[in-house]
């Protein structure tokens, strides 16, 4: 019984080391539009980034009675989308040149490659900060990802809306994202990020800039589920990795992970000195035997 612990727990363990180098790279990643850079004057900056950010509130409550427009133009309360599962949200606008569109590509591949379902393990909520926008723009949005998820349910679970002035700054300033519309550019200045909400509306995880990892976003989503959904390895791999509100990103813990392969080292030495033990004792009794050595 014990080897077979040892063996179905060694590539686990293989992995959280190979893993540990490419983590580490991932952890000090520059995080874009959302934190001025260390000794950098804040006079030195463009007036707009000066004004935007991405602070962090976490396990404080959102206003799940403000009310929005989805796709089909219906007004609905934000906090429909919440109660049962865990909400990835984000706040973009469809119109966007840049960042907004990588923000949603990158949360449309990275879903692509869980085993996580939007619909069944978690809502997805894009939240357009811009009220010009309209239902129809966001119809076109959602019609576009869908097609690139292709995960059946979608639909039910990745809602876009759009909103009024006042419900787009109730639900920004509850989430800590602070944007400005730049008129000389004619565009809106707006840090990048997704925040995993659990299911009763407060804020559990920010992961920051325009790429989010597939074990990232999972993490986050699996610790806002408060272990609802997620399998033992998730277990394991939020025991052995931390989420570093500083950089938005789930970094590895060198002790746990150390920890849990000395345990594993523990066992496959037990394992090997019981089967010793065993082979020896065998041994001893066949040659203590003496009808073992009869011939007939």
């Amino acid at each position: 019984m014990i080897p077979g612990v040892v063996i179905a727990a060694a590539p686990f363990i293989a992995a959280l080391f190979i893993a540990a180098p490419a983590s580490g790279q991932m952890t000090g990643a520059p995080t874009p539009g959302y934190r001025q850079a260390p000794g950098l004057p804040a006079s030195s900056m463009p007036a707009p980034l000066r004004e935007i950010g991405f602070d962090q509130h976490l396990d404080q409550p959102l206003p799940l009675d403000a009310a929005f427009r989805d796709e089909q133009g219906r007004t609905v309360r934000i906090g429909e989308y919440f109660g049962a599962r865990p909400v990835v949200l984000a706040f973009v606008y469809y119109q966007c040149p840049m960042l907004c569109t990588q923000v949603l590509s990158s949360i449309t591949s990275t879903l692509g490659v869980m085993n996580l379902d939007a619909g069944k393990d978690f809502e997805l909520v894009m939240v357009s900060f811009d009220p010009r926008e309209t239902p129809a723009q966001a119809s076109d949005k959602k019609a576009e990802y869908l097609a690139r998820y292709q995960r059946p349910g979608a639909e039910a679970g990745w809602h876009f809306l759009t909103g009024d002035q006042e419900s787009i700054a109730r639900l920004t300033k509850a989430a800590g994202f602070r944007y400005v519309w730049d008129e000389p550019t004619k565009q809106f200045a707006h840090p990048t990020g997704v925040i995993v909400v659990t299911p009763d509306g407060r804020p559990a995880r920010y992961l920051f800039g325009i790429e989010y990892g597939p074990r990232d976003l999972r993490l986050a989503i699996v610790e806002a589920s408060s272990g609802a959904i997620g399998s033992l390895v998730d277990e394991l791999l939020l025991f052995c990795y931390h989420y570093n509100p500083e950089t938005g990103r789930y970094g590895l813990v060198i002790m746990r992970t150390l920890r849990i392969a000395g345990v594993a080292t523990v066992l496959a030495i037990g394992a090997f000195v019981a089967v010793m033990v065993r082979r020896e004792r065998r041994t001893t009794a066949a040659a203590a035997d003496p009808s073992a050595h009869r011939i007939p």
